[in-house]
């Protein structure tokens, strides 16, 4: 064998055992993306408490300045003893006008009270109560995905945005590194 064709074979063994190390590297590397399954929302019900204000009609009683009801009563007593002093005669005159000042007393008593019951006004009040909205929010999504013969699920703050996930040693890369900006350095003149 002449140096040249050893040469050959010895850059030829060297090509095919690492063309064979690459190829078997990859085989036991596994795949490098993982199969999406299926994605689901994950969802929390989020409890707010709101204060609701609503105006509303509300009817007062005016200030009464005779809770007593004293001047119905007597206005009542003396229109009642008049009226009474006007029927019969001697000690029955005497009797019906008192009867009389007594009922027209009572009378005058309770139409000053109905009259001071219906004595009313209205304003507006302001009302406020506190009520609990619901409403649901996603808060993140579970995935199911095959890595080889594997069945798996991960829980990613968004959804894949294709049906495959990079996978590198043997891991799944759900978020990308942040890029750093290097800062221009500008001359000084």
């Amino acid at each position: 064998m002449n140096k040249s064709m050893l040469t050959g074979a010895i850059i030829g063994g060297a090509a095919v055992i690492s063309l064979g190390s690459v190829a078997g590297y990859q085989a036991l590397k596994g795949p490098s993306y993982a199969q999406v399954m299926q994605v689901a929302e994950v969802k929390e019900t989020v409890k707010t408490p709101e204060q609701v204000c609503k105006q509303v009609q509300i009817t007062h009683r005016k200030p009464v300045k005779d809770e007593n009801r004293i001047a119905g009563t007597l206005i009542g007593g003396l229109v009642g003893g008049a009226l009474g002093n006007q029927v019969g005669g001697g000690n029955g005159k005497k009797i019906a006008t008192v009867a009389g000042a007594v009922g027209g007393g009572y009378a005058g008593n309770q139409i000053q009270k109905n009259m001071q019951q219906k004595d009313t006004y209205t304003s507006s009040e302001q009302r406020c109560k506190t009520v609990t909205r619901s409403h649901d929010r996603v808060v993140g999504y579970d995935v199911q995905y095959k890595l080889g013969d594997k069945i798996d699920t991960v829980r990613m703050s968004q959804p894949p945005t294709s049906d495959r996930i990079p996978v590198e040693h043997g891991q799944l890369v759900l978020a990308t590194a942040p890029v750093a900006i290097t800062p221009a350095v500008v001359p000084a003149n």
